[in-house]
């Protein structure tokens, strides 16, 4: 029996050669038991152009397999699981165990259930990804991050990696935000006034705890980013939507009584409204009759390749009422976990306990290594180079959803990275993710966006960061092909 060549497929997170990528492969496949002793491996030509690699690649993985009695060679009939290859484990069955415990009444509080989606861990698998918010591995400076990593590794920096910072953060990184960072957005602070996260939801969940009681009311956008609904709701603080128009949060719309206000004025999320100046200025006003707080999340400012963003927010602000939430995570790559918050000093005092008390501090190899990535201005240059590939998928996907007449319900101003989508009103989009992922193709529905009380359901996102151009055409006319087939139902 011959093995289907669609069981191979290189893990796009796999480290090492191409070869040694393949003969891993084949060999989790023989130890895992999915390939049986005298199966037939397809020919190094067929695998080579399955796996878009060159047949001298396979031919070397196969070579070293045979060497070590993973595989035989039969001659002109290619190579076959060897009868001599190891065995499979076996493991004894696991006797099944029954809790005693009644976890309906032992849990005190419930974090399940949320409006948070699911994503697919194998997105990446997946020929057309329009998916958010994961990284291009293509686009990522690999070797001098690495060259960062080992540099903050060396001797002179041993503390800083090893050191318990308790509730400080590593200096060089501070002094970068400070000096480089926060003056691009218009904002002056000291480092008594930032605090590093993991990341800008850690952020946001600091916030929420230091500022919110169950008798306390806090005003979200409205669609709002669902994590954050997530976050206010663990609060049990009192939650007001206020919608949002093709200019974002809308002030005179934020109810009295209302005592933080949670805004996006960049880039809001999901609809990417930019927040004009003067909508900016009757933000503040109205926070201030409310003598409330704004929390403002400035995510993908730096994906500006359209025109140069507007000042922040916080750079208006004179009173202190502005807490400023910003990321590393989503210009470098998420999993790096890297955010900031900049408030004024008591506030920052009691967000540097709560961390404290919970994770003590980021990891300060971290913390080091993305200094010296900023530093050294490979940051910058990422981004430079990530705007220019964006734009051109932008450009890309925009004539595309033009072709098929797919209606386009938000765009960012300054560029970022998706297209808020608005599908016939008939047209769920859960569904229609589901059906289009049959056919390799990846989108977010929108309904999370709204909460799950909503009956929003035709709505949904697509992102260009993570699918290169010459992809986006076919996939967005597959989207369309599907949304047409469910009108007709």
């Amino acid at each position: 029996m011959a093995i289907s060549i669609d069981t191979f497929f290189l893990d796009p997170d796999s480290q090492g050669t191409l070869q040694s990528q393949i003969q891993q492969m084949i060999a989790q496949g023989i130890l895992s038991g999915r390939y049986a002793k005298g199966e037939k491996l397809p020919s190094s030509r067929k695998l080579a152009l399955h796996l878009g690699v060159s047949r001298i690649t396979v031919t070397l993985a196969y070579t070293e397999l045979l060497s070590n009695d993973y595989l035989t060679s039969r001659g002109r009939s290619g190579y076959f699981v060897s009868e001599n290859a190891p065995e499979p484990p076996k493991f004894e069955p696991l006797t099944h165990r029954e809790d005693t415990v009644d976890w309906n009444r032992a849990i005190g509080q419930r974090f399940t259930g949320g409006s948070t989606p699911a994503k697919p861990a194998d997105w990446a698998k997946y020929k057309y990804p329009f998916i958010y918010g994961q990284v291009d591995k293509s686009l990522f400076d690999h070797t001098n991050w690495r060259m960062c990593a080992l540099q903050a590794l060396g001797a002179r920096d041993f503390s800083a990696m090893t050191a318990d910072y308790y509730d400080q953060d590593d200096p060089q990184l501070i002094e970068f935000i400070l000096r480089h960072t926060l003056p691009r957005r218009g904002i002056v602070a000291r480092p008594e006034e930032v605090l590093i996260t993991v990341g800008a939801q850690n952020a946001l969940w600091l916030t929420a705890q230091i500022l919110l009681t169950q008798r306390r009311t806090a005003a979200i956008e409205y669609p709002c980013y669902h994590a954050l609904r997530d976050i206010l709701n663990q609060s049990r603080c009192h939650l007001s939507q206020v919608p949002v128009d093709r200019d974002g949060l809308q002030p005179d719309l934020v109810e009295d009584g209302t005592d933080v206000i949670f805004a996006t004025p960049s880039h809001q999320c999901p609809t990417s409204a930019t927040m004009p100046r003067g909508r900016r200025k009757s933000l503040l006003k109205r926070a201030k009759e409310l003598d409330a707080v704004i929390v403002e999340d400035d995510y993908e400012f730096e994906m500006s390749f359209l025109d140069a963003p507007s000042p922040a927010l916080k750079s208006l602000d004179d009173e202190g009422r502005v807490i400023y939430v910003g990321s590393f995570s989503k210009s470098l790559f998420p999993g790096l976990r890297l955010g900031y918050l900049v408030g004024s000093e008591p506030f920052i005092r009691e967000a540097r306990a709560l961390r404290a008390s919970v994770l003590r501090h980021p990891p300060g190899h971290i913390q080091r290594t993305a200094a010296y990535f900023l530093s050294l201005g490979h940051y910058d240059a990422l981004v430079r180079k990530m705007g220019k590939v964006f734009k051109e998928r932008r450009s890309v996907m925009e004539r595309a959803i033009n072709e098929h007449h797919l209606e386009i319900a938000g765009r960012g101003v300054f560029g970022g990275s998706s297209f808020w989508m608005r599908a016939p009103k008939k047209v769920d989009t859960q569904h229609l993710a589901a059906r289009l992922a049959k056919q390799d193709v990846l989108i977010e529905p929108g309904h999370s966006f709204f909460g799950p009380e909503s009956d929003e359901r035709n709505y949904y996102r697509l992102a260009y960061s993570s699918i290169p151009s010459e992809r986006i055409p076919e996939g967005v006319a597959r989207i369309s092909m599907q949304i047409e087939e469910l009108m007709r139902h």
